[in-house]
């Protein structure tokens, strides 16, 4: 069996490239000031369009290497601990995402709200134990209460848009035709590598 052109290795390292560009830009959007960034993550929405489109292998490395090549190249975020602890957050994120996605059952947006939600919870734990491993515990380390702030209170504006974002740009690109939404089961049958 052929792959279909949505499968093609080529698409998915040309879509990915665009992803992580898009994902050194888009902090640009708001200024580069932390607290917005902090609240907005703009990072964030690239990487899980490319683990949902381009899978979670592809979503897994653009999600690791994003922060990091951002904080060298442009100093934002800075590289200790910020840019290391986002690299296996926004990994997490796309591979959770990415790997939940294509084993749906059906592709719609309910199952895109499921991945979503799970994702994010992962990533953000993904994230609080590379704090801590950075950081350590303690008081002047890393503490529960850094942890909800960061992961939860202080992101609520960018969780929400990446739940109203995510879902309307993959139902229109599901509209366009261009990455259809798949009606069917997967099959569970080997398909060549």
């Amino acid at each position: 069996m052929q792959n279909r052109k949505e499968d093609s290795p080529v698409r998915k390292a040309v879509l990915s490239a665009m992803f992580l560009a898009i994902g050194l830009y888009l902090p640009f959007l708001t200024g580069q000031i932390q607290q917005i960034g902090n609240m907005l993550l703009p990072m964030h929405l690239p990487v899980f369009l490319c683990g949902l489109i381009c899978g979670w292998k592809w979503g897994f490395g653009v999600g690791f290497i994003m922060p990091l090549l951002r904080s060298v190249m442009f100093g934002m975020p800075v590289m200790y601990p910020t840019a290391v602890a986002m690299a296996f957050e926004l990994a997490t994120y796309a591979a959770v995402a990415g790997a939940l996605y294509a084993h749906s059952k059906w592709q719609c947006v309910r199952a895109l709200y499921r991945c979503l939600i799970a994702a994010m919870l992962a990533g953000r734990v993904v994230w609080g134990l590379a704090m801590i491993a950075l950081m350590g515990l303690g008081e002047n380390g890393f503490t529960w209460t850094m942890f909800i702030g960061g992961a939860f209170l202080n992101c609520i504006p960018g969780i929400i848009l990446q739940l109203i974002a995510v879902p309307a740009i993959m139902a229109a690109l599901n509209r366009t035709g261009l990455v259809p939404y798949r009606k069917e089961a997967p099959q569970n049958s080997a398909r060549p590598a």
